[in-house]
């Protein structure tokens, strides 16, 4: 079995913790703000303010269900266009009241129904792109489990991208690649080592900042652990980041998405 299967089977896993563990774990005082305020709300992404240790912060989550009932709500973590409006909104209020921004990315990718592009799914994504590039506060997101295409990316504009150690962050998944590139999607297996998914391909490809540790076998050992290793590390990307001036911040998230991509032949 290949490292990037093994990951993708430990994310898969029935109990591993998602943003309604994590959030009342890490934070306090979180407040949930509702709507896009053009259409509706969309309950696979959670947004609202809260405190990190006492620090007022914005909070920003793709949602992945812990149970069926909870699945069905959240849409199975893929969010509609009216999710990354409120997602996009939140973001445009912590710049006006200088909040930092902390993004949590947990999405097979955004929804692709009919009704998701008769109201701008494409068109909603890349908003968020193009706000967020410039959006003059740090931001910090964390891919949770699964990081998938521009569902993920949507939330991933960031200065720093952490990843934990068993998540995976692609432009399409396993069964997608293997389905495009060998007609045969029963080849996932083949396509998640391809891909350079993990983590540790993704640190060394300088996509990601940083790989957040996860107890042995994976976060569902030990949610408690999980959460306080998550703590942790936003406390510290958030008291570094907020330390930058504003206008080098935004020359580094620049330079960071600009450098992706790079290679010598």
């Amino acid at each position: 079995m290949s490292n990037a299967w093994n990951k993708m089977e430990i994310i898969r896993h029935k109990d591993r913790p998602t943003v309604l563990d994590y959030i009342p774990a890490i934070f306090t005082d979180f407040y949930e703000m509702h709507g896009d305020r053009y259409y509706g709300d969309d309950a696979a992404i959670m947004a609202g303010i809260a405190h990190l240790k006492g620090t007022p912060v914005t909070v920003i989550a793709e949602v992945k269900g812990r149970n069926f009932e909870e699945n069905q709500k959240s849409n199975f973590a893929m969010p509609h266009p009216e999710g990354y409006r409120k997602a996009l909104r939140l973001a445009k209020q912590a710049a006006k009241f200088g909040r930092p921004v902390i993004c949590f990315v947990d999405t097979p990718g955004a929804y692709c129904g009919v009704e998701a592009e008769e109201r701008g799914q494409g068109e909603a994504i890349a908003r968020n792109l193009y706000e967020l590039i410039t959006l003059p506060t740090p931001i910090i997101t964390v891919v949770l489990g699964e990081g998938g295409s521009g569902g993920a990316l949507a939330l991933s504009i960031c200065d720093e991208l952490a990843m934990l150690e068993n998540a995976v962050y692609s432009v399409i998944s396993p069964r997608g690649a293997a389905s495009i590139l060998w007609k045969d999607p029963a080849r996932e297996k083949d396509a998640a080592e391809a891909l350079k998914i993990t983590a540790d391909d993704l640190k060394m490809l300088d996509v990601a900042d940083t790989i957040i540790s996860e107890p042995v076998g994976g976060a569902h050992n030990n949610p408690v652990q999980m959460a306080e290793n998550l703590q942790e590390y936003l406390v510290g990307a958030v008291k570094k980041l907020s330390q930058v001036p504003i206008e080098k911040l935004l020359a580094n998230r620049y330079n960071k998405f600009r450098k992706v991509g790079d290679f010598n032949e």
